[in-house]
């Protein structure tokens, strides 16, 4: 067992600082053939290290050739790991990405609240990495535009018909226009058919 844990951190020393933090579908696939690896002579004492040792090399040396890959042919490199996503670009959502992401709305809003956004007014671009964090951008405080609310309890607020006339945001995509009272509209970005009337407050660093 002393073995397995060995190997595990000299092959951990081998894959770098990216090792530990998050980990891209390859670098996921690589953790997990290790483990499997492993798993037999930690729980069983009578199966042989040497095949363990030759996988662990094997294995370590397909993560060193494909990284020096991923650096000589980036197309190769998006192939394997991914790439980022731009989902969203001056406050709106681009629905066709984040449907190929398998991403929800409610996913994404989830992201943007931990960064302290109120409304995609705020959000100049944000990027879906390939490491499955959000990367976002923001617009300065005095050039940020009114935009849809993502506080779960204004997005409730959804209206086929608006109540009162004004700017309102599409509830799906984010796009913006202004509504007469009673108008009921369908998004001409993502054919949406429910308004949130827009939030413009100003986002605090």
């Amino acid at each position: 067992m002393c073995g397995d844990v060995l190997l595990l951190l000299a092959t951990l020393r081998v894959t770098g600082r990216r090792g530990v933090r998050q980990l891209s579908i390859f670098e996921l696939s690589i953790i997990l053939a290790l483990s499997s690896a492993a798993g037999d002579t930690m729980f069983y004492h009578d199966t042989p290290l040497l095949p363990v040792i030759i996988v662990f090399a094997v294995v370590s040396a397909l993560y060193w050739l494909f990284n020096r890959l991923t650096e000589w042919f980036p197309v190769f490199g998006d192939w394997l790991e991914g790439k980022p996503v731009l989902l969203i670009e001056k406050g709106r959502i681009n629905m066709k990405k984040l449907d190929s992401l398998n991403l929800t709305q409610k996913e994404l809003f989830g992201e943007l609240r931990q960064q302290q956004v109120e409304h995609l007014g705020q959000v100049r671009r944000a990027y879906m990495e390939a490491t499955g964090n959000l990367s976002a951008y923001f617009f300065a405080p005095d050039a940020a535009a009114p935009g849809l609310p993502i506080w779960p309890e204004l997005l409730a607020q959804s209206q086929h018909r608006v109540a009162a006339a004004g700017a309102h945001a599409c509830g799906k995509c984010g796009h913006v226009q202004k509504l007469a009272r009673g108008q009921a509209a369908t998004c001409p970005v993502c054919q949406g058919a429910d308004w949130v009337p827009v939030c413009s407050a100003k986002r605090e660093a």
